[in-house]
């Protein structure tokens, strides 16, 4: 007995549909921020070892807290989640957020927000002027923050002039040595 196949489009068109869902969305933080070109890119090293590299992305030629932006990190050492969450507070503390309390209440913001980081994944946050901030870890939604007072103080870590580290806000800013 031989089997026969038949032909029915809609059971064809259910399929499709049900693939496209299937599909991996490509729909990652780039929406939130239509046109957005690298604007630069620097290292992070500690004692000689690169912990990640980050780049700066924004629709806005000279990016400002008036416009969205996103700073993607690519870590190249394995760091866990408490790692990350403690040294943004230190950094946070250090520019001069310094209400214990609002500080607490963003480390809860930030363990959801972060993962363990392996070498070679990436956590990018995204900068909403008004709104806050969303995170996103290797292009896939984390944790939204809707604090505006946390995204300014969370991204002043790396584009503050009171920065840690100089050097890397000038690469991101795409300053060519100009302090400002």
């Amino acid at each position: 007995m031989r089997a026969t196949t038949t032909f029915c489009p809609l059971s064809l068109s259910i399929v499709m549909l049900c693939g496209l869902w299937a599909q991996p969305s490509c729909a990652d933080w780039r929406g939130e921020i239509p046109g957005a070109t690298q604007v630069g890119q620097g290292q992070f090293s500690w004692f000689g070892f690169v912990v990640y590299e980050a780049h700066l992305w924004s629709a806005a030629r000279t990016p400002d807290w008036a416009h969205a932006f996103a700073l993607e990190l690519v870590y190249r050492r394995e760091l866990s989640r408490d790692t990350l969450v403690q040294a943004s507070l230190d950094e946070m503390r250090r520019q001069g957020s310094v209400d214990e309390t609002l500080l607490a209440s963003w480390a809860g913001e930030m363990r959801r927000a972060f993962v363990d980081v392996k070498a070679g994944q990436r956590i990018t946050g995204v900068y909403l002027p008004d709104e806050g901030c969303r995170f996103y870890v290797d292009g896939k939604p984390s944790h939204v923050v809707a604090d505006t007072r946390f995204a300014r103080a969370f991204f002043s870590i790396w584009l503050d002039p009171r920065t840690r580290n100089p050097e890397l806000r000038r690469d991101l800013l795409g300053l060519n040595g100009d302090p400002q």
